[in-house]
């Protein structure tokens, strides 16, 4: 059994790393912009990156991972794609951000609505918080109610009516929601668990005539990578017909990862309104929200449903999702992700049942998540029954011998077209080694 580096080796190894986190801890909220990156859910210190390429994460020690976070998704086609970055200069040798129309916009919003099923018009922001935010209050005005109803789990950003038993960083930290947000926002906020029908046929059944939309993730990410059951979303969009509600599907995540057309072409169920993020800006920041031209045309200025942004649209962002969906609209680009997400998490489960330890491993195309339990993760509730001291020790195990994973249980990984053969064979070696030492800890 390889016990792996001792603390000595690990502290030579992440030296400037740990300097520069001290030095962050000075001037940002814990260190970093966003939570989870702090590792809190895994102990330690995180990992500062200094560059990227490809599959490959370099840090400022030096030291070389290869990586299934993707920058949390949107880099399908790896770090710094050369097709990508030359999208990027283009624009940017002609104006970086010019608060006036320009034609990428045009351009990408024609590649996605005739790629997204459910998008006829597509207005464009600049993260999935704000793309959610603007579906739920367009929903409100266009059904003329109050109500939302959300998954347990399920993440759409941190707006303050979402942001209610939320997945991802909040789970991480066992926070269901957070301080500052009035009682009165989230008392208009419905939850149900994620996967279970019954459950929101007995909330529509006790306010349906209140409810305006069901916001969900048709696949969900953040609580790890969820697929829905069979007939669920259907079930979805049932219910919300016959109770004249809204179907939102949050695809910030699945949109253009796990299919061209997203999860809602995937499985054949199409929603009222969808937002969209991450891949969508080729690794830039980026939003959207798109559907009905009936609903979507209720949106300023061409309806009174007010919403602005002054970087929204910014070419910059524009090339790179641009340059982006052209190459995933290449013939075979999904079959070979597929194929390769595929082999890793088949050798990654055999790497655990030769270990004898308990994990099981859901996957949907590129999107998988090893969660370390001995049964089925469909729900929230499930999700949260995971030992998370024993994926603390894998993530450290796995970052140890060159492996870079998302530093919490409660998130999916993904594989991108810049991972290969010999990739996913040092992945699979390393976690060998890894479920190996978690089988020694537990004897």
């Amino acid at each position: 059994m390889n016990p792996g580096p001792s603390q000595s080796d690990k502290d030579v190894r992440t030296a400037e790393s740990r300097a520069a986190f001290e030095r962050a801890r000075l001037v940002l909220p814990g260190g970093v912009d966003s939570p989870v990156r702090a590792f809190g859910a895994v102990g330690g210190t995180p990992i500062f990156i200094s560059k990227a390429k490809g599959a490959i994460l370099t840090d400022v020690d030096g030291n070389e991972y290869v990586d299934y976070l993707a920058s949390w998704g949107p880099l399908i086609l790896g770090h710094a794609d050369d097709r990508v970055a030359a999208a990027i200069s283009k624009a940017l040798s002609r104006g970086s951000s010019f608060g006036a129309p320009c034609e990428l916009e045009t351009q990408l919003a024609e590649l996605i609505v005739a790629a997204v099923p459910s998008i006829e018009l597509v207005r464009f922001v600049n993260s999935g918080t704000e793309a959610t935010a603007s579906a739920v209050r367009l929903a409100r005005a266009f059904a003329g109610r109050d109500l939302i109803v959300k998954c347990e789990g399920c993440y759409h950003g941190h707006v303050d009516c979402l942001l209610t038993a939320a997945g991802s960083g909040a789970t991480t930290f066992g926070v269901p929601s957070s301080p500052g947000i009035p009682a009165s926002v989230t008392r208009s906020t419905l939850l149900v668990p994620f996967n279970h029908l019954q459950a929101a046929e007995a909330v529509f059944g006790e306010h349906g005539s209140r409810i305006a939309c069901v916001i969900v993730e048709p696949i969900a990410g953040n609580m790890g990578c969820i697929p829905p059951a069979d007939g669920y979303l259907d079930g979805l969009r049932q219910l919300c017909d016959r109770h004249g509600a809204l179907l939102i599907f949050d695809e910030v995540i699945s949109g253009f990862r796990v299919d061209y057309g997203g999860a809602q072409r995937l499985y054949g169920v199409r929603p009222d309104l969808t937002c969209l993020g991450k891949i969508i800006g080729g690794g830039l920041p980026v939003g959207a929200y798109g559907g009905r031209r009936e609903i979507m045309q209720q949106v300023s200025p061409s309806g009174p449903v007010y919403q602005a942004g002054t970087l929204s649209g910014n070419p910059l962002a524009m090339a790179a999702g641009l340059a982006t969906l052209q190459v995933l609209a290449e013939d075979g680009v999904y079959e070979r992700l597929d194929r390769l997400a595929e082999r890793l998490t088949g050798r990654l489960c055999d790497a655990a049942r030769n270990a004898r330890v308990d994990v099981q491993l859901n996957r949907v195309g590129s999107m998988w998540t090893v969660f370390f339990c001995g049964q089925p993760v469909t729900d929230y509730a499930s999700a949260l029954r995971c030992n998370t001291e024993h994926y603390a020790a894998y993530f450290h195990a796995m970052l140890s011998q060159g492996v870079y994973l998302a530093p919490s249980q409660f998130e999916s990984a993904f594989v991108s077209t810049a991972h290969d053969d010999e990739h996913i064979e040092r992945t699979v070696v390393a976690a060998e080694h890894a479920f190996s030492a978690l089988a020694g800890r537990d004897t």
